[in-house]
């Protein structure tokens, strides 16, 4: 039989469950930097050219937060890391058939978690036809926070981000 321990010294004046909270909360924060750099490629380019090494890795940076927001958007419940977002929701072939003025998209999902991601997609769209269909009413900043209150409904237990009344004048 084999055993393993862990031991940790601290001078934190906290119990050890507190302890323990505060590394989870480390480890969380930064796990977004070991994902952008393990799974986002944001540490596999170099040059001698800062400019250009700065392009990238903003570019990088956007994807990152495009990708996030989408998959947040897609499941607000929970954080997905790319490495098993991006093969269960981009690895799907899909056939466009075109009939009497209709137009229908068949997606084949070969994952094993097809069900939930034809569930998830199909919740997604209905988001999206709502907010299509309430559009006219709504200015496209109100628009912007509906979807970014739909991505960050666990943070915001529900509530609707509302745009601030006056926006700062442009520079």
């Amino acid at each position: 039989m084999v055993y393993e321990y862990a031991v940790l010294i601290t001078s934190l004046a906290h119990e050890i469950l507190t302890v323990a909270q505060l590394y989870r909360d480390r480890a969380d924060a930064e796990n977004p930097f070991d994902e952008l750099k393990n799974h986002w490629g944001w540490g596999g380019f170099t040059t001698q050219d800062i400019h250009r090494c700065r392009l990238l890795a903003r570019a990088n940076a956007l994807v990152y937060n495009w990708w996030s927001l989408f998959v947040r958007t897609a499941n607000p419940k929970q954080h997905t890391e790319a490495i098993t977002s991006r093969p269960l929701l981009l690895s799907a072939p899909a056939r466009l058939t075109r009939h009497a003025g209709q137009t229908h998209l068949t997606i084949t999902h070969p994952h094993s978690q097809a069900g939930w991601v034809e569930a998830t997609c199909r919740d997604l769209a209905a988001f999206f036809q709502f907010l299509r269909t309430t559009a006219e009413q709504l200015t496209p900043l109100q628009r912007w926070y509906r979807i970014l209150s739909r991505a960050l409904e666990k943070f915001l237990n529900g509530r609707q981000l509302r745009p601030p009344d006056t926006l700062p004048a442009p520079a």
